[in-house]
């Protein structure tokens, strides 16, 4: 019978394939870089394959590495399921995120839902931005977090609602004529909403220029209500006071929320989160979602 692979090592393996190098995976994991590399070697000498190849100062999976990425996760996952499975009575730690946007009313509800479902669990929250919440939920920092979509080439996660986007600035701003410029107040990038915002703009024959920025989403309101420019935020029901919808520009459409899940979290964990979260917006909207009976 074949030595058995050491999980240990497979999970680095994925690891670095998740964060996207040695270091990034070694902060991941809290372990030194150069005992990442020696997991990789360990692996490569028990397969007597060339998983890695270096180019420059970057690191690239060869077609084998990628290849055990892709069965190490398989691995990885069957094992994750049976500890869960036989944890007993070891208290369960879920560590959920949420953006502004999609959070705004919905926490509480999904924390009564949760708790109700797992009385032992300790639950703990995090607020912050999509893009830096999605990448916490790679590294395994954050077991389930909801984001808006639009911020990566590919839909991550599953889809649990909708927000209209809507042109918002204070009750005495007025819109200029188009071709000239324009002031627009918007989050720091990386930033989807910003990106169609000033795209749209600009089709429009606008000359945007940022007047305000700010990392969260009340610096972003309070820059709007205080008449610095035009914003694109996303709502669930009618904007704050203070802010008055611009009906002169074109309808923006909608954003999609989604729930992203950790690798290896339970479904029934997650399962329990989409069906709260989705009757959450579903009870506001009256809004079905895109293939949803």
């Amino acid at each position: 019978m074949a030595d058995p692979l050491d999980l240990t090592h497979l999970r680095t393996l994925v690891t670095i394939a998740e964060t996207g190098g040695f270091r990034r995976a070694a902060d991941a994991l809290h372990l030194s870089q150069p005992t990442v590399s020696q997991h990789i070697r360990m692996l490569e000498r028990r397969l007597k394959l060339s998983l890695v190849e270096r180019h420059g100062r970057g690191s690239y999976f060869t077609p084998d590495g990628e290849r055990l990425v892709a069965e190490a996760r398989k691995l990885l996952d069957a094992q994750d399921e049976v500890l869960a499975r036989f944890a007993g009575s070891a208290p369960v730690q879920i560590t959920i995120g949420s953006t502004e946007h999609a959070g705004d009313g919905l926490l509480t509800e999904l924390l009564a839902v949760l708790r109700t479902a797992y009385p032992d669990a300790h639950l703990h929250f995090r607020i912050d931005r999509s893009t830096a919440l999605t990448e916490s939920v790679s590294k395994g920092v954050v077991d389930l977090a909801v984001v808006l979509g639009g911020n990566t080439t590919e839909p991550v996660g599953a889809e649990v609602g909708l927000l209209d986007l809507r042109w918002v600035a204070g009750t005495t701003w007025q819109l200029p004529p188009a071709p000239g410029p324009i002031s627009l107040v918007a989050f720091e990038e990386p930033c989807g909403l910003r990106r169609r915002a000033v795209q749209k703009l600009g089709e429009l024959g606008y000359q945007v220029a940022v007047t305000a920025e700010s990392g969260n989403l009340d610096g972003v309101v309070a820059a709007a209500k205080a008449g610095l420019g035009i914003a694109l935020l996303p709502f669930l029901t009618a904007p704050p006071g203070g802010l008055a919808e611009i009906r002169e520009l074109p309808a923006m459409g909608s954003i999609d929320v989604r729930l992203v899940a950790r690798r290896g979290l339970g479904h029934d964990i997650e399962n329990t989160a989409v069906d709260a979260i989705t009757a959450h917006y579903r009870s506001i909207t009256g809004r079905r979602l895109r293939g949803v009976a």
